[in-house]
């Protein structure tokens, strides 16, 4: 029990001299450093060009999101299967099907993106 403390202690001595360095570094950079303001720091470029008529802000759209989410979902399943690929033979049939079921999941939806047209680039 004393080595689990002590493996707490330490992670929290490293989040606590974490946080005082980061916050030392804001407070300093933010007392030491020049600020001012003025029009041409507002301009998107400090190239010395003015910016075209059109707005500064550009959207994209929600079809990036989706294709982030979807690959945010496969990456998390590599995640799950490197280690499990590694311990296969020592794991045993239970845990087989539980990852048959863990990559049926994922399949599912897998196919019901594709079957919204989501995979699709319009």
């Amino acid at each position: 029990m004393q080595a689990l403390l002590d493996n707490y202690v330490a992670v929290l001595l490293a989040a606590v001299v974490g946080f005082t360095l980061v916050g030392t570094a804001v407070i300093v950079s933010r007392l030491v450093a020049p600020y001012s303001t003025s029009n041409q720091k507002d301009i998107s470029y400090e190239c010395g060009m003015l910016p075209a008529a059109e707005p500064v802000r550009s959207q994209l759209h929600f079809r990036y999101y989706l294709f982030a989410i979807l690959f945010l979902i496969f990456d998390v399943e590599a995640v799950f299967l490197f280690p499990w690929a590694v311990t296969f033979l020592n794991v045993g049939k239970a845990a087989f099907y539980e990852m048959v079921l863990f990559i049926a999941i994922l399949g599912a939806g897998l196919a019901y993106a594709w079957k919204k047209g989501v995979l699709q680039w319009k």
